[in-house]
């Protein structure tokens, strides 16, 4: 959906430094809106209004990633060999550590991915749209450009649009410019070099309406706008964790000396004449009980019991990895105003001068 073409129809190069009855006739639309026909080509044209398409691990997927770690390999090579010595039950204990482990972390990380997938099924943002000359609640994001779409206060912007008309409106844009006072926004035409804070005309997805009233045209949508613009910047994959590190180089580490031992050993009791055969079976049951076959549960079993005391405290954990990092967290850097404050200054209390 969201293919070059849609991106190039999407192109409106300074579009707050366009009037806006040429841009309507650019973005092929009326003062009274798309009908739905239009709406739902342009949305098939365009795509869905998303900064990125939802990518949903299957549960297959995340169990299969819980046996990445050196440890479960050395434990499964371990279980191989007991195998084909004939140490059946040796077998079946180590593969039952092994998925116990990787049950445990695929329940705690299934369940945390579900109960995300809940809340934001349940908070749905609608914006007010004039479809077929009526005004009409659509989900965000359906949202296509040419739409006209209606703002009062408290409203969220659904894409980067250019002002028709406004009165007496205030726009809160911390989130995209750490701005911390809301605002003004007014119809007119802005310079075509003027930077984001500056195009007054302009309002922009990620937004929310402070006070008064508008009506506006969608011009883009999804990641062509300047919130999806960042969010692509910042698309990265997770990164690993110290902890997951330790444990990947620990397992690693394992890896060698087992290894290094194994062969010194079968070397040590060939130079000493005694049977090849005889000297490779007993390296190799070494190896086998040189492996930490508790380790992978143990480290389960802590890291949900991590994750369930912070569940208790409301907090959702989708990677039980970073378990680790939070308990070693001394100072928190984060983005603060429109984020982890509301960007609103209150009066708690007064006093009288007399």
């Amino acid at each position: 959906m969201s293919s070059n073409r849609s991106d190039k129809n999407q192109a409106q190069p300074n579009y707050w430094s366009v009037p806006v009855s040429e841009l309507l006739q650019q973005l092929q639309t009326e003062p009274h809106g798309l009908s739905t026909a239009e709406a739902e080509r342009r949305l098939l044209q365009y795509g869905y209004n998303l900064l990125q398409p939802q990518k949903k691990t299957s549960s297959l997927g995340l169990f299969i990633a819980q046996f990445k770690s050196p440890i479960i390999l050395i434990l499964i090579i371990a279980a191989a060999i007991s195998f084909f010595l004939g140490e059946r039950i040796d077998t079946l204990i180590i593969f039952a550590i092994v998925a116990l482990s990787g049950l445990l972390g695929f329940l705690q990380e299934k369940g945390a991915v579900d109960a995300v997938g809940k809340l934001l099924s349940i908070i749905e943002i609608k914006a007010t749209l004039l479809r077929d000359k009526k005004e009409k609640e659509v989900p965000i994001d359906e949202v296509v450009p040419g739409d006209i779409v209606i703002l009062n206060a408290g409203d969220a912007i659904p894409g980067d649009c250019a002002i028709i008309e406004s009165k007496d409106l205030f726009v809160d844009e911390a989130a995209l410019t750490g701005e911390t006072y809301p605002v003004e926004k007014m119809a007119g035409v802005s310079a075509s070099e003027a930077p984001l804070s500056k195009r007054h005309n302009a309002l922009f997805m990620g937004t929310h309406v402070v006070s008064g009233t508008a009506t506006a045209v969608v011009v883009k949508t999804g990641k062509q706008t300047e919130f999806g613009k960042i969010a692509n910047r910042l698309k990265f994959r997770p990164p690993e964790t110290e902890f997951e590190r330790g444990v990947r180089r620990f397992g690693y580490l394992l890896l060698e000396v087992t290894l290094m031992l194994v062969i010194f050993i079968f070397a040590v009791n060939v130079f000493l004449n005694r049977p090849v055969l005889d000297s490779f079976l007993f390296s190799v049951a070494l190896a086998v009980g040189l492996t930490p076959q508790l380790l992978p549960a143990i480290i389960s079993v802590n890291l949900s019991h991590g994750a369930r005391r912070m569940a208790k405290e409301k907090v959702i954990v989708k990677r039980l990895a970073s378990i680790e990092n939070f308990g070693s967290m001394n100072i928190l850097c984060s983005d603060k105003t429109g984020t982890l404050t509301e960007g609103i200054v209150q009066v708690e209390a007064s006093l009288d001068a007399d």
